[in-house]
């Protein structure tokens, strides 16, 4: 199962997420996003488990616990829809 976890603090590393993560269970990999071009955190991550059952232990005790100061957000990952992003007035 991919999670999503957000409201990080900006100081947390991929391997304190792997570390709190691995505490319910496997964890296949983490991914904390940055900016492009400063590469700082952008306060969010995804963590993929492999055992759905361990997926849903880990939502149920760290969502909306504190984590390096900050109450987590832990859920399951949405698909990413296939819209454009840009925004902005259409081009004619």
């Amino acid at each position: 199962m991919n999670l999503y976890v957000g409201n990080l603090a900006y100081g947390v590393t991929e391997d304190q997420l792997m570390e709190t993560f691995t505490e319910f269970g496997e964890v296949a990999s983490v991914k904390l996003i940055t900016d492009k071009f400063s590469g700082q955190s952008k306060g969010f991550a995804f963590v993929e488990m492999p055992n759905n059952r361990e997926a849903d232990v880990a939502i149920k005790t760290l969502n909306g616990s504190a984590m390096a100061g900050r109450a987590v957000k832990v859920n399951q990952a949405q698909a990413r829809s296939n819209k454009p992003s840009g925004g902005g007035r259409p081009r004619y």
